[in-house]
C-alpha cells in the first residue's frame, strides 16, 4: 500500500504544477500540424494580432486592453531573423534588456516569447491594474533600435 502511495507522488507534483499559473501562457499557432492553444488562451476576451519585422518594428505600435481581462497576442514574425515579443513596464524591459546583453538566451518566459523566422505564436496575459505597459524585442540591439510598442491598460 505504501508503494502506491509513492507511485503517485511523481503524478500530483506534475498535476499542481500544471495547475499553476503567473498570468500568462504561451502557445504555438494553431497552424500547420502545431498543437491547439490552450483553455486559457480561447477562452481571452480580447485578441490582438501584431507583426514583428525586420525594419525593427511592431504592427500595431500602439494597442489599448482591459486591466483584469486576458488578452491573446497572435504574434507573427514576418522576417528573416529571430524576434522576441516580451510584455513588461518599463522596469521590466530594462532589467529583461540588461539580462539579454549581459549573454542571457532568448527563451519562452511567463511574459514572452520567442519566434523564429516567418512563425506565428500566441500569448495570453492578464494585465493586473492600469497603466503603461510595453511589448518590447530584446534580441541584440532591436529594443534600443526601438523594436517596441505602449500598451494602454484601462480600467
Amino acid at each position: 500500500m505504501r508503494l502506491r502511495h509513492l507511485a503517485l507522488a511523481p503524478a500530483l507534483v506534475l498535476v499542481v504544477a500544471a495547475c499553476s499559473g503567473t498570468g500568462s501562457t504561451a502557445s504555438p499557432s494553431a497552424g500547420a500540424g502545431s498543437p491547439s492553444p490552450d483553455a486559457s488562451a480561447s477562452a481571452a476576451g480580447q485578441t490582438i494580432e501584431v507583426t514583428l519585422t525586420d525594419a525593427l518594428k511592431m504592427d500595431p505600435a500602439e494597442m489599448t486592453v482591459k486591466a483584469g481581462e486576458p488578452v491573446t497576442f497572435v504574434v507573427t514574425n514576418a522576417g528573416a531573423i529571430q524576434h522576441e515579443f516580451y510584455l513588461g513596464d518599463v522596469a521590466a524591459q530594462d532589467a529583461h534588456e540588461q539580462e539579454m546583453m549581459s549573454g542571457g538566451m532568448a527563451m519562452d518566459e511567463p511574459d514572452g516569447i520567442v519566434l523564429k523566422p516567418g512563425e506565428t505564436r500566441e500569448l495570453t496575459h492578464t494585465f493586473l491594474s492600469a497603466g503603461a505597459s510595453i511589448a518590447g524585442c530584446h534580441e541584440p540591439g532591436h529594443y534600443a533600435g526601438g523594436m517596441k510598442a505602449a500598451i494602454t491598460v484601462t480600467e
